[in-house]
């Protein structure tokens, strides 16, 4: 009997991230004001900071202002850009992190993870899944699990909380969020001109 309630939680979740990934491929772009967060109990780190984000497809531009780190990836190149001292370090893409890729977010779920569905619930006036991913034998990323919330009305992420094999874990809660808006490919290029005397570290 539990074997049979395991297995049918698994295909719940499966089909809950299908209708989700359905739903953000469905749009043109995404437009997304949220909450990081990073707790370390091993290094006392308990932070805090608002962002937002564009994407476009594989492109996308995140700034964290509170921090003062913009990020910025056409698809193929990535440009990291620091505040305090003035840097951009450019990389390719597939030198990146997938664990620290805003994009990957949206579809860490479709590959190297078994998905379980937890529960329905109430948060925040909202009804919504939760749900755990585990990494299977061909996960590489350097997560022990994931926990994910979905809003059920609208099948759309609220919460991921990641939980790092080093300890740490990195939270992103969804503020709000708009769709389909028309954003130039220049929105996820670094422009060196519009920060001047910035100090280009090219990695690639």
């Amino acid at each position: 009997m539990f074997a049979t309630v395991h297995a049918q939680q698994d295909e719940k979740a499966k089909n809950i991230l299908d209708q989700v990934r359905i739903k953000i491929g469905s749009f043109q772009s995404i437009q997304a004001d949220f909450i990081f967060t990073m707790k370390s109990t091993e290094l006392g780190i308990n932070e805090k900071n608002e962002g937002n984000i564009i994407l476009k497809g594989q492109k996308y531009c995140m700034d964290l202002p509170d921090v003062g780190m913009k990020m910025f990836s056409n698809g193929e190149t990535t440009w990291n850009y620091m505040k305090d001292g003035n840097q951009v370090t450019i990389t390719n893409i597939s030198d990146a992190s997938e664990l620290m890729d805003p994009v990957g977010l949206f579809n860490i779920y479709e590959k190297g993870f078994n998905p379980k569905f937890l529960q329905e619930t109430t948060v925040a006036g909202k009804t919504v899944y939760i749900l755990e991913l585990f990494p299977d034998n061909s996960n590489n990323m350097d997560v022990s699990k994931i926990s994910v919330n979905i809003d059920k009305s609208t099948i759309m992420l609220q919460s991921v909380l990641l939980y790092g094999t080093d300890g740490n874990q990195y939270g992103i809660e969804i503020k709000n969020m708009a769709t389909n808006k028309n954003f130039p490919d220049s929105e996820f290029v670094f422009d060196a001109g519009k920060f001047p005397d910035v100090e280009i570290i090219d990695l690639r």
